[in-house]
């Protein structure tokens, strides 16, 4: 009979995901993460395998703790959604670590090259996050809140994206937090 977990799984896949969102996969090694997280290396591994399924484990639970595409579904304003996206974000970046960026860039660039699975991964967050954004645009525009020059929503759902993600990037390693505003300032100039 298989002895009880005695810790809190969803605490240690938290604490797994913030150790590789700052020190990569490459970065991090099984001892390190086993002193971060605070449990014995064999209870890590009979819970969730090896290093990598430890991290793929930490990446889908980045993804399940986002709220934007909660957001973007589900603001009755397409305009509010998206503009509360880019202030929720810009806020997060004045007083977090900016130097971390992204966790689901940081692996794009770090793993998805070599690692087809972690690459479907992300090309479906990808096409969910597109499609969340597309939404809100759809009812922006029944809405009236976009410039009438933008008719192809869905270029305009991928650029949203685009425009989220690099502004992480950029956010590693700007200082001015001016530089970040003026970013989403364009940005959402969609909607003028």
């Amino acid at each position: 009979m298989a002895r009880p977990r005695e810790f809190d799984t969803t605490e240690v896949l938290s604490k797994a995901m913030n150790y590789f969102w700052k020190f990569g996969y490459e970065g991090a090694s099984m001892q390190e993460l086993v002193n971060h997280v605070g449990i014995k290396a064999q209870s890590l591994y009979n819970t969730y395998g090896g290093k990598r399924d430890l991290f793929f484990a930490a990446l889908k639970h980045y993804v399940n703790q986002s709220t934007v595409v909660h957001t973007l579904e589900h603001t009755s304003s397409g305009k509010e959604a998206i503009t509360k996206v880019f202030r929720e974000l810009l806020a997060d970046l004045a007083q977090s670590d900016r130097t971390r960026g992204c966790f689901i860039n940081n692996t794009c660039v770090e793993l998805a090259p070599h690692d087809s699975e972690i690459a479907d991964f992300i090309e479906k967050e990808r096409i969910r996050l597109e499609r969340a954004y597309y939404l809100a645009l759809t009812r922006a525009k029944e809405q009236g809140d976009i410039n009438e020059r933008y008719q192809d929503l869905m270029a305009l759902a991928r650029y949203l994206n685009n425009a989220q993600g690099g502004l992480m990037v950029t956010a590693k390693t700007v200082t001015d937090m001016t530089v970040l505003e003026d970013i989403a300032g364009v940005t959402l100039s969609i909607f003028d």
